[in-house]
């Protein structure tokens, strides 16, 4: 069952409790991301992430770091686009301790001079290892290649010279901005009673006040072409797109459904077509990446790289064929139970539970029940899918990002010029 609690300063407390599940997840959540940073302040959501777990008050950063784990909980967060969570994973017997830890470094980080330093160093590190991970980077290099100029395109870590800028004073002014209890919501998943949640926490934060500046952005322009990046590597990484639906869309769910059908598993067709039938890949993957006005339907594939054109040529004329002809009855058969049988797999845990919660919270401002979800699921027909192909999928708007090597020939030469 799904309850809704809002304070008096407006923010928000939700839960869903499971009963007999033994592990409980809550997470603070901002409705707060890199999309909402401005010019200067490029990676500043993503290092004040970090930061959060540096010291407060009363605890120092091995204070946090020994209570979690004494209890073998699990105690993180992240950086989204457009949120940030911070969160712990505990057995529900601990859930006033997870609570404390997560309130306390919430409202009392110290954000001290030395360990701001000591963390800008780290996410050096962090930033390197994806330059050092080409599966990681080429999702970063596609958001800038199609979104370009964009907040939306920018990677949520930041850049060195952007991370490099910030001091304590910019963390605590951000925070005065953004972090205001009308963007912040508690999202509370697993063995545990609400009445718990609104006891435990509910005047910690009622102490919050005052709005968050609006940061309204207009929707992203996508740029189509193609975009190469040289680099010496094993193998040449492609990631291709097309403007789609936004996550709030009433055609999310064909969307989904097409992407499914497209790359989304081993009975997919490119998955079929460039790895089973030709052995051109090992890796072919379809995503559906969607934000609160804008997405895109992608495939990433990692290929040598005399493969590449054969590649690239192969997925442009499925994509040209489905938008004709669309997916067949069998086809969509399979993508609805797919989507079903992943959506129900993926609340075996607190954690995942948690996470859907704020997420139907953020982008739809309810709780959409699961019945709910494979209703439409199921209502999605085969003209709905051809009708949403047909208008993403034109040679106008795709783009290709490439990090690798591309051997001249007349292909490769055509590609770029495509």
């Amino acid at each position: 069952m799904v309850k809704r609690t809002v304070l008096d300063n407006g923010l928000r407390l939700l839960s869903e409790e499971v009963p007999g599940m033994p592990s409980v997840t809550v997470g603070i959540w901002v409705e707060n991301g890199s999309r909402d940073e401005g010019p200067l302040e490029h990676g500043i959501s993503h290092f004040l992430e970090h930061l959060f777990f540096k010291g407060t008050e009363r605890r120092t950063a091995a204070d946090i770091a020994e209570e979690i784990d004494a209890i073998g909980g699990v105690l993180d967060a992240f950086t989204g686009k457009e949120y940030t969570c911070y969160y712990a994973r505990v057995l529900a017997e601990h859930l006033p301790l997870a609570l404390d830890l997560l309130t306390d470094v919430f409202l009392h980080s110290r954000f001290a001079a030395e360990e701001i330093e000591r963390e800008r160093s780290v996410i050096y590190q962090e930033m390197a290892q994806v330059e050092d991970t080409p599966d990681e980077l080429i999702h970063d290099l596609f958001h800038l290649d199609f979104w370009r100029g964009h907040p939306l395109s920018r990677p949520i870590s930041g850049t060195p010279a952007s991370v490099s800028r910030f001091q304590r004073a910019d963390f605590l002014r951000y925070l005065e901005r953004r972090y205001r209890p009308d963007r912040i919501f508690v999202a509370m998943a697993g063995g545990a009673k609400h009445e718990e949640l609104v006891e435990q926490v509910g005047t910690v934060l009622s102490t919050l006040k005052g709005k968050a500046e609006p940061t309204e952005t207009a929707p992203p322009v996508a740029c189509p072409g193609v975009y190469p990046h040289p680099r010496e590597l094993e193998q040449t990484h492609i990631c291709l797109g097309v403007p789609c639906v936004s996550q709030v869309d009433a055609e999310w769910y064909a969307a989904y459904l097409l992407h499914t059908a497209l790359g989304g598993g081993m009975s997919s067709r490119l998955f079929q077509e460039i790895r089973e039938r030709r052995g051109l890949a090992y890796d072919v993957t379809s995503f559906l990446s969607t934000y609160r006005d804008a997405g895109y339907l992608g495939v990433y594939v990692a290929t040598s790289a005399a493969w590449v054109p054969e590649v690239v040529e192969i997925v442009w004329t499925t994509l040209r064929q489905i938008a004709r002809e669309g997916i067949s009855r069998e086809e969509l058969r399979r993508a609805k139970g797919h989507a079903k049988g992943g959506l129900l797999l993926g609340l075996e845990t607190s954690e995942a539970r948690m996470n859907r919660l704020a997420r139907c919270e953020i982008y739809f401002r309810r709780y959409i029940p699961i019945r709910e979800v494979a209703e439409q699921i199921e209502r999605v027909t085969l003209d709905e899918v051809q009708a949403l192909a047909a208008h993403c999928f034109t040679d106008s708007q795709r783009a290709v990002t490439i990090l690798g090597d591309l051997p001249p020939s007349p292909r490769s030469e055509a590609l770029l010029e495509a």
